[in-house]
């Protein structure tokens, strides 16, 4: 087991060397200037993220799934990326989920003693019947969490894709992964905290992961998200604004148009832009893959 006094997320910054002896403001200061280096830190792994994104997209073409692993504040930014994207981009809950070292509870009630179980790491996703069509992702900011590695094992023994996330070099998880993304944050303002810089940068990562997979999947027309769920006023409110900006109908077009489609925004540009009946339109974006732009224009060529 790796030493965790090795791992440069467990070592101290001496730029805040006399932290509780700061006046609040150059605690403030000194953790917004340690931030700044964050996106750097994400660009140097963009490569490795690329990666990802399309093997993600070639699982979902397959039918298969986004799977996040993780323990601690890890596993809580895996379970909040995975829950934001069925309201985001109409997808099924089981398109893109999250398994949390301790189980759900553990979201809202520290469960400390799981991360150091390797079996447990495996039989979450055991449960979750991985195949080679799936994507895994272990994230854990030291790189060594047995859960993480214990549920990475498992799933390359079903084939799937895997992927470590961590915020060390040369990372255990790393070892037995597909893909490393290892975005090195450095040493955190507060001592081994990797709730601060690292996992910032890994909600990053994992909002770039999933966002990108969308738009290469027909989620996204030019940049509006179009396969939102317009499940309340505020985003019923929304398509609205979308459909009467791609198209320049009236408000009130738009929202006759989005009425007749239960609100379902792609449908309802598709059919503006082509002049179709709803029917028609249906057909017209399940040929293009889900895309509107490809749905027009084989509507264009079609009249032609």
């Amino acid at each position: 087991m790796e030493k965790l006094s090795l791992l440069i997320t467990e070592e101290s910054n001496p730029k805040s060397a006399s932290l509780d002896e700061m006046p609040t403001s150059e605690i403030l200061k000194t953790m917004n200037e340690e931030d700044q280096t964050i996106a750097l830190a994400v660009q140097k792994v963009l490569p490795q993220i690329e990666q990802t994104v399309e093997k993600v997209v070639s699982a979902f073409k397959a039918g298969g799934r986004l799977i996040y692993t993780g323990a601690g504040t890890s596993g809580r930014i895996g379970v909040l990326d995975a829950v934001e994207c069925p309201p985001t981009f109409s997808t099924s809950p089981d398109m893109v989920q999250a398994v949390l070292a301790g189980g759900n509870g553990a979201m809202f009630n520290a469960v400390e003693g799981a991360e150091d179980d390797e079996l447990l790491g495996a039989s979450d996703l055991e449960k979750l019947n991985i195949t080679k069509h799936d994507v895994i992702i272990g994230i854990a900011a030291s790189g060594r969490t047995p859960y993480v590695k214990g549920g990475l094992v498992y799933a390359n023994s079903c084939g799937a894709t895997t992927v470590a996330l961590s915020s060390n070099e040369k990372s255990l998880i790393g070892k037995h992964a597909d893909i490393k993304i290892e975005v090195v944050t450095g040493p955190e303002v507060l001592t081994g905290s990797t709730r601060l810089r690292a996992a910032t940068a890994h909600k990053m990562i994992l909002n770039m992961i999933t966002t990108a997979s969308m738009i290469k999947t027909g989620k996204v027309y030019k940049n509006l998200m179009v396969d939102l769920n317009a499940s309340n006023y505020k985003l019923r409110e929304r398509a609205k604004q979308m459909v009467c900006t791609l198209t320049e109908v009236s408000y009130e077009q738009a929202e006759k148009v989005l009425e007749t489609t239960d609100f379902d925004v792609k449908l309802a540009i598709v059919m503006i832009f082509t002049g179709v009946a709803k029917e028609e339109a249906e057909a017209l974006i399940r040929t293009s893959g889900g895309f509107v732009r490809e749905a027009v224009k084989t509507a264009t060529v079609k009249e032609g």
